[in-house]
């Protein structure tokens, strides 16, 4: 009976599939948690403030979020000893910015238990640890994603588009998420903000063919101070900007230099590489042009398979998936919550757990 209880319950909560874009909206926290947004925006801000690498971090991991499974948050949950999650896959592991978005998410559960989902704080925070330069919201985030209950770091391996990737494959990777080459050259100018580390683009250094070679497509004046900050092929501490002079100015300075060849990444390279991304960089030269496309393209890529209405959970913890928290109260692991608080206030938490409870049981 037990392992029948289990089976439903992930029938329930994954069969379900993916909702369409359209089930997002503007103020989705009108009613249920006014204060959400302002909360997010307040938070992001006074670390952003201190810390200048944030608004690159929080972008990343909205992309790296939204590219596995959708932007269902999966890319917070930890792993646990018989799964390794998103997190933890090659890619992931230098991803940063998760201290923040606990810290929001604790603010959020003090103020509106249960009702603000972990994507829509990840989309929220992206939006404006960016923002915070210009000081007024750069694009437009619509909300009511629900969180993912899924995490799995093969996934990872296998979504995330490397730095090595050639244009077809970023073409390809970019096409399976419905957006278009368009959205490939805009999104990726994002890494006009940020650092990258040396074992990421050393081999267009010292061994590009696998003959001790450079790229030829990397500018050579460039390519000679690259090698005074990477001396060798297996330094993976040392950092570098993405665009000189320029990384922690959100602004179009990143398609100036890859038209100059110094795009840093196999992968920047490569949008010189097909005619039609090629024009396409040379059409958003212009700061205001392509904030106009970069806040358009981040719409988009917002709301890849996202989950909406009964669809996927609301996290307590980013970090944990509530399907853990309720499969090891089916099988005896955990106690459910407690039904009250002090002074025999409703517990949040048992309200959760009873109505998922309920159904497993139906």
């Amino acid at each position: 009976m037990k392992t029948a209880f289990v089976f439903a319950f992930v029938v329930v909560f994954t069969v379900v599939g993916f909702c369409q874009a359209g089930d997002l909206r503007k103020n989705f926290y009108r009613n249920s948690c006014p204060e959400a947004e302002a909360i997010v925006k307040n938070i992001t801000e006074r670390h952003a403030e201190t810390n200048l690498n944030l608004p690159a971090k929080l972008l990343r991991l909205h992309f790296h979020d939204c590219f596995v499974r959708g932007c269902d948050a999966s890319v917070l949950i930890n792993s646990t000893a018989n799964s390794t999650a998103e997190k933890d896959a090659t890619p992931n592991l230098s991803l940063a910015g998760f201290d923040v978005i606990d810290e929001i998410k604790t603010e959020l559960e003090n103020k509106c238990p249960s009702k603000v989902s972990c994507a829509d704080i990840v989309a929220l925070a992206a939006r404006d640890a960016v923002s915070l330069q210009f000081k007024k919201p750069m694009w437009e985030v619509l909300t009511g994603r629900r969180d993912g209950n899924v995490s799995l770091a093969s996934e990872a391996l296998a979504e995330i588009p490397t730095p090595f990737s050639n244009f077809s494959t970023l073409l390809q990777s970019f096409n399976s998420k419905r957006l278009t080459v368009h959205d490939l050259v805009v999104l990726s100018g994002a890494h006009t903000i940020g650092v990258g580390h040396c074992n990421l683009f050393s081999n267009r250094l010292y061994n590009f063919t696998g003959k001790g070679d450079q790229d030829p497509n990397l500018n050579s004046t460039y390519a000679a101070f690259l090698k005074t900050k990477c001396q060798s092929l297996s330094d993976n501490t040392t950092t570098v900007e993405m665009d000189p002079g320029s990384s922690q100015n959100f602004d179009s300075s990143y398609f100036v230099i890859l038209q100059q060849k110094k795009g840093l990444f196999q992968s920047d390279a490569a949008l010189l590489t097909n005619k039609n991304s090629n024009k396409i960089v040379g059409e958003l030269l212009n700061s205001t042009d392509f904030f106009k496309e970069f806040g358009q393209s981040m719409k988009r890529m917002g709301a890849i398979g996202v989950l909406t209405g009964s669809s996927g959970e609301i996290r307590k913890k980013c970090s944990m998936q509530l399907i853990l928290n309720l499969l090891r109260r089916i099988d005896g692991a955990m106690e459910p919550p407690s039904l009250t608080l002090v002074e025999n206030a409703s517990n949040p938490a048992y309200d959760i757990w009873y109505r998922q409870d309920q159904l497993v049981l139906r």
